[in-house]
């Protein structure tokens, strides 16, 4: 399973690459709000310094202006993906994008198994189920995790699956266990996942016994 960083924090993208365990990195218009710094110096100096995906959000809501945006932010750098709505529009431009454009696409605020069905036969790269929002309205996300598996499979969909927004550690086992092909998680649950109080403990009482050992 691969793991992106979903965040517009250019240092915390630079900490986990260094790792050398991330494959790739989410942005939204929130997270690029937060950042305090231009969209377009974000996304490339996130580009700059990981080469796997890096997505970026067109605004536009129109397929028209979609489409004419999507193509200016992929100009960007060329691991730029472009997160395009799960709207009539958006998918119309997302199968536009990806089929005669040669511009990669991630259709976003997808949360129901028919808009997964849908966003997989534009053939776009890759689809993002927002988890942490079903869970805010109580919907049962795991099972959403799992249709979307089986439709893949069912049906030989070549997208990749995004389980976003990844709040708990939980979470990513749900989606490791599912057989989905990438978690987004921000900076913080992402080393929350190196740490277990029994290897802190255990390694605690290794350092202990090594200062009996003779040197």
């Amino acid at each position: 399973m691969k793991i992106f960083l979903d965040t517009a924090d250019v240092e915390a993208v630079r900490k986990a690459w260094a790792t050398g365990l991330l494959d790739g990195v989410t942005t939204n218009p929130s997270k690029i709000a937060q950042s305090g710094s231009k969209f377009r110096k974000v996304v490339a100096e996130i580009c700059n310094i990981i080469p796997g995906p890096v997505s970026a959000e067109a605004m536009g809501e129109s397929a028209e202006e979609i489409i004419a945006e999507a193509q200016d932010i992929a100009g960007i750098a060329p691991n730029v993906v472009v997160k395009v709505p799960m709207t009539v529009d958006g998918l119309t431009a997302a199968g536009v994008l990806e089929k005669e454009k040669n511009v990669r696409v991630n259709v976003t605020m997808v949360f129901s198994t028919a808009q997964v069905l849908l966003a997989m036969k534009t053939g776009v790269s890759y689809l993002s189920i927002v988890l942490s929002r079903l869970d805010e309205i109580g919907n049962e996300s795991d099972i959403l995790i799992e249709d979307a598996v089986t439709i893949k499979r069912n049906y030989g969909f070549q997208s990749e699956i995004i389980a976003a927004s990844l709040k708990t550690q939980n979470h990513v086992l749900s989606c490791v266990r599912a057989g989905m092909d990438i978690v987004t998680v921000p900076d913080l649950l992402f080393f929350q996942m190196f740490k277990h109080p029994l290897t802190d403990a255990g390694l605690e009482q290794f350092a202990k016994d090594w200062e009996k050992v003779p040197k």
